[in-house]
């Protein structure tokens, strides 16, 4: 049903698939058609920079490892004459991707590790086609005699509901994995938020620290149900992998170029103050800022919440385990901060608007 109802609306995105394999080419194509999408192929990467040249397509998917030039050069080529259109990097080894700073550099607005199944493929193709529309109509507005600063605004808005729509799409997809973790991320993220503000931080970092804490766990999504969902404790090789959960994030954030500025705050958000924590062993100041809110507000939600392995503490045993943890676990001056936050929060946790309550295992 959900091909269908996409099919009527993309035959206005244009995609051109460039890859030195004819049969993944062919495979985009038949892929993406079946969802409405025009889709032409090309083999050869000269060949590719021409069409684009003189065509008029919204997204290119190619690889990165071609003869006789490589995908990041293509890109460069193109980026001489063309500034809009949407580029995924596919690559059937993630280790030979680019660096970061040159897919910042191209603007290419993501990549996708090569694999049989092409869901998240799609879901980055989605992605583009939602801005793609959205700058369309800002610059249809933009071009109109017509235009207003309502317009303008307006279209601005929709675009950025299209963010959010698809940060909480994804959100929800950790959720989902597991019923005694279900609304931790808001939690963390609204506690987080709430820290960052009593700190005095602008509302661009409160924002970015909004949307780490909701994505902080976006990695466990690469770990095992036979693990995560485990009914009581895990073996030391279990809990080994577990810990991997902020590189997989990484993994998974550094798909979409959207997402780049809160990696630091995921990737490090299990690092202590007193470097004994994972997965770099950064101490102090080399912590990001972010990060060193956000795992406050991680550790303080998980004591508080039940969870399948052991019961909850209460909400006095967990300040002062954030008392105990200054200076060792977590940064000093943050922690004071928090304290006076969470405090705050026990004296109106009755308070409808507040998410804390409901952390039992009825959930």
């Amino acid at each position: 049903m959900r091909k269908n109802q996409i099919s009527e609306e993309n035959n206005d995105i244009r995609i051109l698939a460039l890859d030195d394999d004819n049969i993944m080419t062919l495979t985009i194509q038949s892929y993406f058609r079946t969802s409405g999408y025009f889709v032409d192929i090309e083999n050869d990467p000269y060949a590719a920079i021409e069409r684009i040249r003189s065509g008029d397509y919204d997204i290119l998917l190619l690889d990165f490892l071609m003869s006789p030039i490589c995908g990041d050069m293509v890109v460069s080529e193109i980026r001489k004459f063309n500034t809009d259109i949407f580029i995924v990097l596919l690559t059937g080894h993630k280790s030979m991707a680019p660096p970061i700073r040159t897919i910042r550099e191209l603007e290419i607005q993501g990549y996708y590790e090569k694999s049989d199944r092409f869901d998240q493929l799609e879901l980055l193709v989605e992605s583009c086609v939602k801005s793609i529309r959205q700058m369309h109509t800002i610059r249809e507005y933009r071009d109109s005699l017509a235009i207003t600063n309502k317009q303008l605004n307006d279209a601005y808005a929709q675009l950025s509901q299209n963010y959010g729509d698809f940060v909480n799409a994804v959100r929800s997809m950790v959720d989902a994995r597991d019923i005694y973790t279900r609304g931790h991320s808001d939690r963390v993220s609204l506690l987080s938020t709430k820290i960052a503000a009593a700190m005095g931080l602008s509302e661009e970092e409160i924002e970015r620290i909004r949307i780490a804490g909701l994505f902080h766990d976006i990695g466990k999504l690469r770990i095992p149900d036979s693990i995560l969902i485990k009914e009581g404790r895990l073996t030391e090789e279990e809990f080994f992998e577990i810990r991997k959960h902020p590189l997989y994030a990484l993994e998974i954030l550094s798909n979409a170029s959207m997402f780049e500025d809160i990696v630091p705050a995921v990737r490090s958000h299990h690092e202590r103050y007193d470097g004994q924590g994972y997965p770099d062993g950064l101490t102090g100041q080399d912590i990001p800022q972010a990060a060193r809110i956000i795992s406050i507000a991680d550790a303080f939600d998980a004591m508080t919440s039940f969870r399948r392995y052991r019961t909850n503490i209460t909400f006095d045993e967990a300040l002062n385990e954030i008392i105990r943890g200054r200076g060792t676990q977590f940064d000093p001056e943050i922690a004071d901060v928090a304290l006076g936050v969470l405090k705050d929060f026990k004296e109106i946790e009755a308070d409808p608007s507040w998410v804390y309550p409901n952390r039992d295992k009825n959930l």
